[in-house]
């Protein structure tokens, strides 16, 4: 008798921190879609950049969810959706539907978007057409060169101000990157947060832009939106300063 009566206090016990855990749980923020891509040589970037989103997300009250193809992404799939992080995958061998509900959400301003590295490998690549809207999208700029064997590289801000750049040194050093090079400078279509210094490049590298810019904006679409040529290598995610960008990122394009 005694074991049963314990035995339904403590299923009580259960019952009521259950159900307090799911009065005072907290809805998310908002959701965030990650669009990713896997394999190949930017396998150990997008594993090591979920791993910190997951925690990030965690510790900021926001979903994500992850995919690797656009098969199922059209305006309704997007509408449930504040933020859209492309981690690496590039801006070809998506859906003519796909293509359009994205170009409506930045047009639109439906939310926001922050994206990586292989976004702006722009031009005819694996037999698929140039993705017009998207190079304008990123300043008019179509991909031209990039350093294989990886490179570390000094960043300056030049928007100190901006709210990405919050709690970032003037300078900092982005380990192990492909920097890629194009056929135009982007800075007169879009607002440059940062540049990377070439001569700074360990070990020195004779694919150079000159003026390099490797953080923007494009302030003439709706979209809260910015740019990282950064997102190579696994070891960015060592560095506090990309880090701390990667976050600020986030919450600033989902407005928050």
């Amino acid at each position: 008798m005694k074991n049963r009566i314990i035995n339904q206090i403590v299923l009580l016990i259960l019952v009521f921190t259950v159900f307090t855990a799911n009065v005072n749980a907290k809805p998310p923020k908002f959701k965030a879609l990650v669009l990713t891509e896997r394999g190949g040589g930017h396998e150990g970037f997008v594993v090591a950049a979920l791993a910190w989103l997951n925690d990030f997300s965690v510790n900021h009250n926001f979903e994500i969810t992850i995919i690797n193809n656009l098969k199922d992404v059209d305006a309704d799939y997007l509408s449930n959706y504040k933020l859209f992080i492309q981690l690496n995958y590039p801006p070809y061998a998506w859906t003519d539907q796909s293509k359009a509900a994205f170009e409506r959400y930045i047009e639109k301003g439906h939310g926001g978007w922050v994206g990586f590295h292989h976004a702006t490998l722009l031009g005819e690549f694996d037999g698929y057409p140039m993705w017009n809207w998207f190079s304008g999208f990123m300043g008019g700029i179509r991909f031209k060169s990039y350093i294989a064997a990886r490179a570390s590289g000094t960043v300056h801000i030049e928007d100190k101000k901006h709210p990405i750049m919050k709690g970032l040194p003037a300078s900092f050093v982005i380990p192990d990157d492909e920097w890629y090079t194009f056929d135009k400078n982007p800075r007169s279509n879009a607002k440059v947060l940062a540049n990377v210094d070439e001569a700074s490049y360990q070990p020195a590298s004779s694919i150079k832009m000159g003026d390099h810019p490797v953080i923007w904006i494009n302030e003439k679409m709706k979209a809260r939106n910015v740019y990282f040529l950064m997102g190579h290598h696994a070891n960015l995610l060592k560095s506090e300063e990309f880090k701390t960008m990667f976050g600020n990122a986030i919450l600033w394009a989902a407005g928050k």
